[in-house]
């Protein structure tokens, strides 16, 4: 699997996939479908603008170029081991995609690549592809002949410590040869892909001069025959280097049953010195936000991890779960909580991907779905400085919990619904701390005058990913919330608008409710909050239908990346 995707792959970064269809050589009515299958593809497609990603890297010595090219190496395994999590028959049809070269074949490949599956993400994952079931809400880490159910009975009658491991985010289950349920470690289930991925990731700590890249990279290629990820996730954390790579298994979205399984990503980016320098200021506020919170104060950190590092980077290439779909914006990392609780957690901004956004879809959506008073107070820095503070915000407010006298976690608690719930506080509760710190002169107060409507403009291109999906849902809940709080209003026209006088309070309502729910562990409260907002209201409906000829996000084409590997 790992070779057919890296035939695929470089093709795809060359732009061979998405390029113009050879014509085809069938004939009659069976052609005619086919090209307009094929038609109607590359429309949906086309939803992703085609953007050149560059960074310049004549900066960077020989060693440090040399070292950038083996982690786009390990970043391509990434992309093979995500397409076996997606679905245990992604690997079957590729090769069947990658044996077509009639227009429609070519057609599928595209859609397929983009999407990691032949499932629309932007669709509410309908089948592109014939044949195919519905996308699994269990993807590829549970038994196909398992319910959720069946895996919930197995994890109440194991001991304390086989349920964290099952529970854990490097293990799937797997059917034993009795046919009873077992926990597989990543290091075994993916043994032969992640020692291809460790083998270029110490290449590149080989070629590197920086100490602190080069340690990260051993320790990071012998986690992934280990399966303890700890020692490397320190050491990312600690890193000082300009070259920025995120790789293994971090998110759990993919994981629709419970949120627990972590899926295999690689953002491997160049840090941008002066910008990181300037934003880390923003770490230092962190404990006077979480001691504000507008929550009791015995769900408040007093201690907040000692580190929080700030990276601003520029992509040089990203895989897996970081490259399907709706490109990312920013992250904050890692997701284990040993590691959060000790160390913080460290947010990395992609720099160059919330430029091409801004200005490729932000910009022309907003002239559709803001009133005309709003639209010019839409600005690149509220929206940079948001996606920062949304990011600082996953590391605030409640982790670790107690329920019911037990120690556990609010991702355990709060299972499948965790994902949304947290990508909406992050979203609201930025909102809130930016605030704060205007309040307190340490942010200009012309923030005020952008921040919100911004907020509510990045709704609705959030939106349109889906509300299957984490983010869409999240803001779904936002927007609708908000509406109701007479925050956002909808005037005569059908544009939407910024209440000054009531959003103050509704960002605070909200940021509470959320934040209370997971501090209670409240799967119910949780299910409650995204079954009445997490939709698609009628007035949102009608501005979306509006936006058909706005891209809704950008299809990467990461032109800096192939040259490293023609240079080989």
């Amino acid at each position: 699997m790992t070779t057919v995707l890296f035939a695929s792959l470089t093709a795809f970064m060359a732009g061979g996939a998405g390029s113009p269809p050879a014509a085809s050589d069938q004939a009659g009515a069976a052609a005619a479908d086919g090209r307009g299958e094929a038609a109607a593809l590359r429309r949906s497609v086309a939803r992703f603008a085609p953007t050149d990603i560059r960074v310049d890297l004549s900066g960077l010595p020989a060693s440090e170029r040399a070292a950038l090219a083996h982690l786009v190496r390990a970043a391509q395994v990434m992309d093979a081991l995500f397409l076996e999590q997606v679905w245990a028959g992604n690997a079957t049809r590729l090769q069947e995609l990658l044996r077509d070269d009639s227009e429609l074949g070519r057609a599928r490949l595209h859609a397929f690549l983009v999407n990691k599956g032949p499932w629309s993400r932007l669709d509410h994952n309908a089948p592109f592809l014939p044949g195919v079931p519905a996308k699994p809400a269990s993807a590829n880490f549970y038994p196909p002949d398992a319910t959720r159910a069946d895996v919930e009975r197995w994890l109440a009658g194991l001991p304390p410590a086989e349920t964290a491991r099952a529970t854990g985010f490097f293990t799937t289950i797997r059917r034993g040869p009795d046919g009873t349920l077992t926990a597989v470690p990543y290091s075994v289930e993916y043994q032969g892909e992640l020692a291809l991925a460790a083998q270029h990731l110490r290449e590149a700590a080989t070629a590197t001069a920086e100490p602190t890249l080069r340690a990260f990279l051993e320790a990071r290629a012998a986690a992934f025959a280990s399966n303890d990820y700890y020692d490397s996730d320190v050491k990312w954390m600690e890193l000082s280097s300009a070259i920025e790579p995120t790789i293994g298994p971090y998110e759990v979205y993919e994981d629709e049953w419970f949120n627990y399984k972590a899926a295999f990503e690689a953002f491997i980016t160049v840090k941008d010195q002066a910008e990181s320098a300037q934003l880390q200021k923003f770490a230092g506020a962190l404990q006077d936000i979480e001691n504000n919170l507008p929550i009791e104060a015995k769900y408040r950190n007093p201690m907040l991890g000692a580190m929080a590092p700030i990276a601003v980077v520029n992509t040089v290439f990203s895989a897996g779960d970081a490259n399907r779909g709706v490109q990312t914006a920013a992250f904050n990392l890692p997701n284990d909580e040993r590691v959060i609780r000790e160390k913080g957690s460290k947010r990395v901004m992609l720099k160059n991907n919330q430029q091409a956004k801004f200005d490729t879809v932000l910009v022309p959506l907003s002239r559709i779905a803001l009133s005309p008073a709003d639209q010019a107070n839409v600005s690149f820095d509220a929206f940079f400085t948001h996606i920062l503070m949304h990011e600082l915000m996953h590391g605030l407010g409640p982790h670790d919990i107690t329920v019911g006298g037990r120690r556990t976690t609010v991702r355990q608690e709060l299972k499948e619904t965790y994902s949304a719930i947290e990508e909406a506080k992050a979203d609201v509760s930025g909102l809130f701390a930016l605030q704060f710190l205007v309040d307190r002169g340490q942010l200009d107060k012309r923030l005020e005058q952008t921040m919100y409507t911004t907020f509510l403009a990045s709704a609705f291109r959030s939106i349109r990913f889906g509300i299957n999906e984490a983010h869409g849902r999240g803001q779904a809940i936002q927007l609708n919330y908000l509406l109701d709080a007479g925050a956002f209003k909808v005037d005569d026209r059908g544009t939407f608008t910024v209440d000054p006088s009531r959003i103050r309070e509704g960002v605070l309502s909200l940021t509470r409710e959320i934040m209370t729910l997971q501090a209670e562990g409240s799967y119910e409260k949780a299910r409650a909050l995204i079954d009445r907002f997490g939709v698609i209201r009628p007035e949102t409906r009608a501005v979306l239908d509006r936006l058909h000829d706005v891209p809704v996000d950008i299809e990467p084409r990461f032109v800096t990346a192939l040259s490293l590997l023609r240079d080989e």
